[in-house]
């Protein structure tokens, strides 16, 4: 069973004997100068993160071999040292010495799935349902046709349901998509409820359709989130924005503004062109949505983060969001 989980890797030295997930290798790579041997680099992960992995060798054909032996997707027995490099940097990598540590790749019979793939803590047949009253609620009839030919198809729901929201930054689990859609929809209604002249109907179903290009982007093995090659070279965003483009040339008495609005709440949904948002939003409601997801995003980030910090310190400075968290 696993013993140690990345996320608990942070002290210099330390000794790790433990179960990963691969996510990606990089080749083999000769040593410079006069030393014989070839070493590499591997990514791995658990449900708690990832962490990069070195390995060492001496001999050049057992380390190409042991390098063929495990692919991406696999998971992998480690013994090894935590590394901090640079010294005082925070950044934590394992390193592998053939002559003392050890890897290879496990057997299904050794290790528990769900040590790494998370998911969510919220219950998925109470998200569905609260999720669909919300939908049911929208009046127009063609954006009330719209969602409903999404949350009619079993194979998109099914899909939606498990996927995660992200990679690393925000409900990075099995179901995190639905919870994190669910949660945008919710903050959404409620600003409507504040401000009364947003358009709650085109709200709520730019809140559902923000985010399900995910369903695609997002890539789930038995062992580790990736992103597919679609998700890598178009985005979710524009995923989401054919998605939904699809449906609605199926849908020819919709009428054309409604449609550019719809389309642009997908299109704007990211808020600003360097979060990667082809079009800011400039209706009052794609701005309602937009930091509706921003809004649950930050927030079940700094929650985790001060959640899983391991520390005697008031505060934790953290990358992701480049600044402190204090904790107390």
């Amino acid at each position: 069973m696993k013993s140690k989980f990345a996320a608990d890797l942070k002290k210099d030295g330390e000794p790790i004997q433990s179960q990963f997930a691969v996510k990606f290798k990089k080749p083999p790579v000769e040593y410079k100068g006069s030393k014989q041997g070839k070493w590499f680099e591997i990514r791995l992960s658990d449900k708690t993160g990832e962490i990069t992995a070195k390995y060492w060798g001496r001999d050049t054909t057992k380390t190409d071999e042991l390098y063929k032996s495990f692919s991406s997707g696999d998971v992998v027995f480690l013994s090894g040292d935590v590394s901090e490099y640079p010294k005082g940097s925070s950044i934590f990598s394992i390193s592998i010495d053939a002559e003392k540590g050890a890897l290879r790749k496990c057997s299904a019979s050794e290790y528990d799935h769900s040590d790494f793939l998370a998911q969510t803590s919220k219950n998925i047949e109470g998200m569905l349902e609260e999720l669909k009253d919300l939908l049911s609620s929208i009046k127009d009839k063609h954006l009330a046709e719209l969602v409903n030919s999404f949350t009619s198809d079993e194979k998109f729901m099914s899909a939606f349901a498990k996927s995660p929201a992200a990679m690393e930054y925000h409900q990075n689990y099995l179901g995190g998509l639905l919870e994190h859609t669910l949660n945008v929809m919710r903050i959404g209604d409620t600003l409507c409820k504040i401000h009364t002249e947003l358009d709650r109907d085109l709200v709520i179903a730019g809140a559902f359709l923000h985010d399900i290009g995910k369903t695609i982007e997002l890539s789930t093995t038995g062992t580790t989130i990736d992103i597919s090659e679609e998700g890598m070279l178009i985005g979710h965003t524009t995923i989401g924005y054919n998605m939904v483009s699809k449906q609605l040339d199926a849908m020819p008495e919709f009428p054309k503004t409604l449609r550019l609005k719809t389309l642009h709440m997908v299109l704007s949904h990211n808020g600003k062109v360097e979060y990667g948002s082809p079009k800011v939003p400039q209706l009052p409601e794609a701005t309602a949505v937009y930091y509706s997801d921003e809004c649950d995003a930050k927030v079940d980030l700094f929650l985790r983060l001060k959640r899983e910090a391991k520390t005697e310190d008031p505060w934790i400075w953290d990358k992701k969001i480049r600044g402190h968290i204090y904790l107390k």
